[in-house]
């Protein structure tokens, strides 16, 4: 007989996922509009009021590559407030369960955390990240693989010292928009090479949705089979082909319990132009089309969640709500359905009904909820 239960077909998939939100970082980096800074503590508190407990700041960079940052410090101020701290325990949060993380791509960032910790303002952890393939590496972080590995593990070590936790990426694990295919195998060793020199977790990221259903399962089944503990893994999927979601159940269906999104599925490659004005951001893009840039949205992968009867910790009206303003904030249709089409509805939607079935089930002598006609067997035979 054929199994119908879910959890016994993949009984790795979990029953509980965490889901972090970096819509104010990644999500804000591709607009080619400064994003106010009350916006952005606006979106930061309601994302961690509506359920986030590891969010996303800000980018610790230098602001004159990425403007979007130059109110970094600002935003990080206000999240250690006593302010904020009194309005997370009014709403029962613990203020100790919420992790916020600052990137660092390079050492200078990473220096610049530290400061900021010892200042008392600083992330609880921060990120900094390689590329499988070597142009995207050098296209994102201006030097080569072996001279950042290195820089990684000097950081890893000062990280550790100033009591922050570093998160490593691996990049271009399903292929690369500048070089083309590339090979799993060499992302699982990545990932083994980040936990060696001491990295907190691994975030497994596509960058630019290469890819696909079957290999993000294989890809995460062969990271779980080496390094099991799922605490480790954070699935960071793009959005570039509406088949993210796809990729998200067969990262569920091979276990992964952290995932990462964005409100109405914002982000991409840091912007070039800022305002009126161009920018050096990260070079030119190597996007051809901007409206098939960014994440899988928070919005549409909290309904697919839930609706799996996953648990996840999240309000999910309020995202939805919280999806709707950003699209006034940003100022454009973003990418989310869910935002127009909720949840489904257990009762279904009554008032699309259309008058007269009632009646018509009566002149027929049909009984209520009746579905087939008098003297069918109440089973189907089919004939052999």
């Amino acid at each position: 007989m054929t199994e119908y239960d879910y959890w016994k077909i993949f009984p790795r998939m979990p029953r509980k996922v965490n889901i972090g939100d970096i819509t104010i970082r990644d999500g804000f980096q591709h607009e080619e509009k400064f994003v106010s800074t009350a916006a952005k503590k606006y979106y930061l508190e309601e994302l961690i009021f509506a359920g986030c407990r590891d969010i996303e700041v800000t980018n610790l960079g230098n602001p004159f590559l990425m403007p979007q940052f130059r109110d970094a410090e600002e935003l990080l101020i206000h999240l250690r407030s006593d302010k904020f701290k009194q309005k997370c325990e009014r709403k029962g949060i613990r203020y100790e369960d919420i992790c916020l993380t600052c990137i660092t791509i390079r050492e200078s960032a990473v220096d610049r955390a530290i400061k900021l910790k010892d200042k008392g303002i600083g992330p609880d952890r921060v990120l900094m990240m390689v590329s499988t393939e070597e142009e995207h590496h050098f296209a994102n972080s201006g030097t080569t693989l072996p001279d950042y590995w290195a820089e990684a593990e000097r950081c890893i070590k000062k990280c550790t010292n100033a009591g922050i936790q570093m998160c490593g990426t691996v990049s271009t694990i399903w292929g690369s928009p500048i070089g083309g295919a590339t090979d799993m195998k060499d992302a699982v060793e990545f990932t083994k090479r980040w936990l060696e020199i001491g990295a907190h977790d691994v975030e497994h990221a596509d960058h630019d949705g290469s890819a696909s259903a079957p290999d993000v399962y294989r890809y995460f089944s062969m990271i779980l089979d080496e390094i099991p503990d799922t605490r480790l893994h954070i699935a960071h999927f793009h959005e570039t082909k509406r088949v993210a979601s796809a990729s998200v159940l067969a990262a569920l269906q091979a276990g992964i319990t952290h995932f990462e999104a964005t409100l109405g599925g914002l982000g991409g490659q840091p912007a070039n132009f800022l305002d009126d004005c161009p920018v050096k951001g990260t070079g030119d893009y190597y996007y051809d089309d901007p409206r098939y840039v960014g994440l899988v949205t928070l919005e549409d992968t909290l309904v697919q969640i839930d609706e799996m009867g996953i648990e996840h910790g999240y309000d999910v009206d309020r995202i939805l709500k919280l999806g709707r303003q950003m699209e006034r904030t940003i100022g454009r249709r973003l990418r989310s359905e869910a935002i127009l089409n909720g949840r489904t509805l257990k009762a279904g939607h009554p008032k699309y009904a259309r008058p007269g079935l009632a009646k018509l089930k009566t002149k027929l002598g049909e009984e209520p909820g009746q579905k087939l006609p008098n003297g069918w067997s109440a089973k189907a035979t089919l004939k052999p």
